[in-house]
């Protein structure tokens, strides 16, 4: 089973006077669970669960918010930076995100480190990630280059930035992973369905499988043409996993078919975290096409409708129905009708 640990940092260039847009928040994420936060217009780190209230002292957050505010005027100072790099105004607001954190593996029964990451993107983009096999930044833009040539030319920062997704990232991640013990072990289990619906083609129907209210996020899911397993090679497009408002996730897979395809399609859907497997086979129902045929006739026959109304019952000067002079067709004129684990971090110290 796998665990991750993960820091969002992100910074506009001009405040947006939009409510919940904040110039600059910060949170960290606990198996993409929402464990601490803090935002420009509430300078504060604070625990967004009981158990990191509970289990961490009071100078944890003081230090963090430390950190936090820190972090926020070094992305100040660096979005500026790129604006001018990227030859850019104040006109538009643009984005500066930071993402930092390391994935680890209880598949032995003890959490081993699996993968680190530590990436920037500006405006969407990506912009300058860390490669920690290899100790090296990687820059995907020319405007990235002279970031990497001189974080690459830092020693100490290669080593301490390896070091902290590998060693440090992974003692705060094991301690969180045994802090919200109680918490992880609420795992949700999946429900799956497996339906069609029409397709723009009459001969065709989509066929989907929905795995929704799981957690954590991790799952498998398998769409078989006969037991083999379809690709998008096939035609097979997903949604990928997806949060749902209540802190569980979803995943949808479809792929459209012929509705005369006499293979067997099904669904298999496996959710490690709770020992769930589920297999289910699509039943064809003569029902499903009469629908899809029924819909198709009765929106011609409610266009068909709408058109001779139109025609015949509001005047042939103007088929929308408005009728300038305010005579007696009917129509209206057409203006009437319309901190803590995450402080060590490389972004705090290096510009």
């Amino acid at each position: 089973m796998l665990h991750s640990l993960t820091y969002i940092y992100t910074a506009l260039s001009k405040p947006v006077n939009s409510p919940g847009i904040h110039q600059f928040t910060a949170m960290g994420l606990l198996d993409d669970r929402m464990i601490d936060y803090f935002d420009s217009d509430n300078p504060k780190k604070v625990p967004k669960q009981d158990w990191m209230k509970e289990r961490l002292p009071d100078d944890y957050w003081e230090k963090g918010t430390q950190s936090r505010q820190s972090k926020q005027q070094w992305f100040n100072v660096n979005i500026n930076i790129l604006k001018g790099r990227m030859r850019q105004n104040d006109t538009d607001v643009h984005v500066l995100q930071w993402q930092h954190g390391c994935e680890g593996d209880m598949s032995n029964g003890k959490l081993e480190f699996h993968r680190g990451t530590d990436m920037y993107s500006y405006d969407g983009k990506d912009f300058l990630a860390f490669d920690d096999a290899n100790a090296v930044w990687v820059a995907p833009t020319n405007e990235a280059k002279q970031t990497k040539d001189k974080w690459d030319g830092v020693q100490v920062l290669k080593e301490y930035t390896k070091g902290y997704l590998e060693n440090e990232c992974m003692e705060w991640l094991n301690k969180f992973v045994n802090y919200g013990e109680e918490q992880l072990r609420g795992a949700s289990p999946p429900e799956v369905y497996l339906f069609t619906k029409c397709a723009k083609v009459e001969t065709n129907v989509i066929l989907t499988c929905l795995a929704t209210g799981f957690y954590p996020k991790d799952i498998i899911l398998r769409i078989r043409r006969n037991d083999r397993i379809l690709t998008e090679e096939d035609g097979l497009f997903s949604s990928g996993v997806r949060p749902n408002e209540d802190e569980t996730f979803q995943r949808k897979d479809s792929v459209e078919i012929l509705r005369s395809d006499i293979s067997t399609y099904s669904c298999e859907v496996i959710h490690k975290a709770t020992n769930i497997s589920v297999r289910k086979e699509w039943g064809k129902k003569p029902l499903t096409v009469f629908i899809c045929y029924s819909l198709y006739t009765v929106l011609t026959l409610y266009c068909v409708h709408r058109f001779i109304h139109v025609l015949f019952f509001t005047g042939s000067k103007d088929t929308l129905g408005s009728d300038d002079s305010g005579g007696s067709s009917g129509g209206s004129s057409r203006g009437s009708s319309r901190g803590g684990s995450d402080d060590s971090g490389v972004a705090g110290k290096y510009r």
